[in-house]
């Protein structure tokens, strides 16, 4: 897979795709990450990416020549790839587990990091197949949801976790949408050694050995969890 990040702040990245899992999925060659800072679209002698709002107003606004040649070249340099244009936004619609699991079936990701007072709208009608948001809060821009999104994705292809199996017992990873309604999200509770500390105890039927009663147990807990 690979994931091209369109970005005024590329050092931001740096920490998160440099550890971890990503990092590893990276040295394994099972993703392509490669950061682009905006202002190698721009043509003017200050690279400037943004200009004043028509209609007045605080701020700045992004530009979007400079946003759709960027995205042309992206788009001509992985032409054998089928692509998808996605720009993080606040008016998006709100990422979950689901929407993870259809990005990480894709060959080619673009994700555009919108920042300071917004991005020209131009971008969202014309340019971005999809637009997504983390949550219905403010950031300083999009590159913290651009990691959010990389991060969620990249653990779901093939080969980067060790064991398969933890994806299908993970929080939110058999869930279902129904009626603005979310079923089966969670997980359920995990313990490890010691079984006993400062007269905390594990619960009794997981020292049991008794699976089909465990598995009982656990299924009871995610739908409590599921009702709170």
């Amino acid at each position: 897979m690979k994931i091209d990040i369109l970005t005024l702040f590329p050092d931001m990245f740096k920490g998160p795709f440099s550890e971890s899992i990503v990092k590893r999925a990276q040295e394994d060659k099972v993703v392509e990450i490669e950061l682009h800072n905006l202002r190698q679209w721009t043509t003017d002698k200050h690279r400037s990416v943004d200009a004043p709002p028509f209609g007045g107003g605080p701020g700045m606004v992004m530009r979007v020549d400079i946003i759709d040649r960027a995205i042309k070249q992206l788009k001509t340099e992985n032409c054998k790839l089928k692509t998808k244009v996605i720009l993080l936004d606040t008016k998006g619609k709100i990422f979950n587990q689901q929407k993870a699991k259809t990005l990480a079936e894709l060959k080619h990701l673009i994700l555009i990091c919108g920042h300071y007072e917004g991005i020209d709208h131009r971008v969202h009608d014309q340019i971005a197949d999809e637009v997504i948001s983390i949550g219905q809060y403010v950031l300083s821009g999009g590159e913290i949801p651009a990691m959010v999104i990389v991060d969620s994705l990249v653990r779901l292809l093939p080969g980067v976790l060790g064991n398969p199996q933890s994806l299908k017992e993970e929080s939110y990873s058999n869930s279902k949408i129904e009626n603005s309604k979310i079923e089966n999200l969670l997980e359920y509770p995990q313990y490890t050694r010691p079984a006993v500390y400062r007269g905390w105890k594990v619960p009794e039927i997981l020292l049991s050995g008794n699976h089909p009663e465990i598995e009982k147990w656990r299924k009871g807990e995610i739908n409590q969890s599921a009702v709170l």
